[in-house]
């Protein structure tokens, strides 16, 4: 099954996301708690999805989302947003983002994105 990278930067954010994609089959990868971390773990383990959280220390999800589809114009990323960030989630998706998903996170939407995205 696809490797899923998960960027964000609350530890218990991404360890959620972990229990919400293993038991459909996806291996998590790496995980990265900023947009800095981001770009590295993806040179490491070439996910086939990266999971990018928008608002993060050190860099935003939108820069290190330009700087993954730099380095790889095929990456398939979903963007995570909070509710009120409709401008950066339009900013996303110019900038490459295959789909979004709005925080708090419902478990078949998810799904649903990381296949939309594969397919």
């Amino acid at each position: 099954m696809a490797s899923i990278l998960i960027v964000d930067d609350a530890i218990f954010m991404r360890q959620s996301l972990k229990r919400m994609l293993e038991p459909h089959g996806y291996t998590v990868c790496g995980e990265a708690g900023d947009g800095k971390e981001a770009i590295e773990k993806f040179k490491e383990c070439h996910p086939d999805v990266t999971i990018l959280d928008i608002t993060m220390p050190e860099m935003s999800g939108i820069e290190a989302l330009k700087v993954i589809k730099e380095l790889d114009p095929s990456a398939k990323i979903v963007i995570c947003s909070a509710l009120g960030q409709q401008a950066q989630l339009a900013q996303a998706i110019q900038y490459g983002a295959q789909d979004f998903i709005v925080k708090p996170f419902v478990e078949d939407r998810m799904i649903a994105a990381i296949e939309k995205v594969l397919s």
